[in-house]
């Protein structure tokens, strides 16, 4: 047994104990433990699951890698992340927090749109419902490309076996997510969090002081110590490649497993820390994946390209630079990032279908117990179907990028104006809720499917913008909320609200 793959056991030992220790726990608690933790969360918990469930694979993968093939333009997309962060926490955290609990202390994202607009029909919860399955499964299926990519570098038995390196995964991830619920995988993506946020800032350093002075400076010039403008500086790109690294910022408002967090934690007056800590984990993790890709191109960025493997360039580099078991403590940071993110998606999408549709339309009477298990038997259907996406999906960076991508722009465009809206105009209707959320996931799919290549336009952008323009005209149209529904925005807008 290599060193590496001995470092790789007693992770997964770990993230499975975690997941056996929360069951144990939580074994007869019930529908709201098991889906946002009873609202116990931490504000260090809170943050640092928050942004190791945004932060997949693709950050350490998809993200590096697509800038080493595609020049330093893809860095707006970092930009754009962090500043989405940013604005999230310090906007919607807070306010989301508060809104879900006035609105009859709401559980998932689809029913707090529901009671927050005081809805006498599940139209609203069944749409939103739907396409959270449809998004999270392809979503996860993005992970579970880049948690195979690392098992098959790191276990030799493996390679040329890449779906029974997916099938590994997947069982890992979902044995821990199947048993321990929303309490497990945060405490896992805590831990997982500061592994992703080690090992990025562990791989420039060591480059820095371990390699030849000159490689930071060398790796923004070519060979002959001249800077190509147009490929490498950011700030030389199509105006097009700008706005769509910045749209990446606008998927934040809508991104379901990361305003479940918002939801969970425990008092809204923590959400300051966790936001603080939260910005600065994305700030330094955005800036490390970055470095990593700058200073690798000088080092192994050719060989890689020509190869098409530039999404291995950070196992390649921590291969190179460590040693054994340090290496696969470090490759270990992908793992966790992938499952940090997958786990997540898995609960929500799970959660979505059990109380949006299956209580709510389906079995209204259906008890705890047998909720439970509904949704677990939704984590593992889900799985499976984003099992077979992942082994139809080719290799590389673009695969990942792409599922990552797609789900990502579904969700902003079709949640982000909607939630916003719902947090800050009190005069937002039930009506106009669903035009925003159905015309901005049809424009982004359309946009998608039509004029994202040949305008090099982000479908996020068109469909945020369209999202929001149809929540406001309808809902201009409609008649004014009732005050059953305004009384919500006045308590979740009160001073001091659920503060202590």
């Amino acid at each position: 047994m290599t060193s590496q793959l001995l470092a790789f056991i007693v992770y997964f030992v770990v993230v499975l104990g975690i997941g056996v220790f929360f069951m144990l726990k939580s074994k007869n608690e019930g529908e709201a433990d098991y889906f946002l933790g009873g609202r116990s969360m931490g504000p260090w918990v809170t943050a640092m699951s928050a942004q190791a469930s945004d932060m997949s694979g693709w950050l350490l993968m998809g993200f590096p890698g697509s800038i080493l093939a595609f020049g330093m333009g893809q860095m707006w997309i970092g930009i754009g992340l962090a500043l989405g962060t940013i604005a999230n926490w310090i906007f919607v955290a807070k306010r989301l927090r508060n809104f879900s609990k006035a609105a009859n202390d709401s559980i998932t994202l689809p029913q707090y749109l529901n009671n927050r607009f005081g809805a006498t029909n599940r139209v609203l919860q069944i749409i939103c419902a739907v396409v959270f399955l449809v998004f999270f499964t392809v979503y996860v299926a993005s992970s579970f490309v880049a948690g195979a990519t690392v098992l098959t570098s790191v276990v030799p038995q493996l390679v040329g076996k890449e779906s029974l390196a997916l099938l590994i995964f997947a069982l890992i991830l979902v044995a821990y997510t199947f048993s321990g619920g929303f309490k497990a995988v945060c405490w896992t993506d805590f831990f997982q969090g500061l592994m992703m946020l080690v090992a990025l800032l562990a791989v420039p350093i060591i480059i820095l002081i371990t390699k030849d002075p000159d490689v930071a400076k060398l790796s923004f010039m070519g060979a002959d110590g001249v800077m190509n403008v147009f490929e490498r500086n950011p700030f030389s790109v199509p105006v097009q490649d700008i706005i769509s690294g910045l749209g990446w910022g606008l998927g934040y408002f809508g991104m379901p497993h990361i305003l479940v967090r918002f939801m969970s934690i425990k008092k809204a007056s923590m959400i300051k820390k966790s936001a603080t800590v939260a910005i600065v984990w994305v700030i330094l993790s955005l800036g490390a994946s970055m470095a990593i890709a700058v200073l690798g191109r000088m080092l192994v960025g050719e060989e890689l390209v020509n190869a098409g493997a530039q999404q291995t360039i950070f196992i390649r580099i921590v291969q190179d630079c460590f040693p054994g078991f340090i290496a696969g403590l470090l490759l270990s940071a992908i793992v966790a990032a992938a499952m940090s993110t997958a786990d997540s998606q898995l609960l929500v999408a799970s959660s979505s279908f059990t109380s949006d549709i299956y209580k709510a339309v389906i079995r209204k009477k259906a008890s705890d117990k047998e909720v439970l298990w509904i949704g677990r038997g939704v984590v593992i259907c889900v799985a499976v179907v984003a099992y077979f996406i992942a082994s139809s999906e080719g290799e590389g960076a673009q695969a990942i990028m792409n599922m990552v991508e797609n789900a990502w722009g579904g969700f902003g465009s079709a949640f982000g104006p909607v939630i916003i809206l719902s947090l800050f105009w009190k005069r937002t209707t039930y009506k106009g809720a669903i035009a925003g959320v159905v015309t901005g996931a049809v424009v982004d799919v359309v946009w998608l499917l039509t004029l994202s290549a040949s305008t090099g336009i982000y479908e996020i952008v068109p469909g945020f913008i369209a999202g929001l323009i149809a929540c406001v005209v309808v809902t201009l149209i409609d008649k004014a909320p009732s005050k059953e529904v305004t009384d919500i925005f006045e308590k979740a807008t009160a001073k001091g609200f659920d503060e202590d």
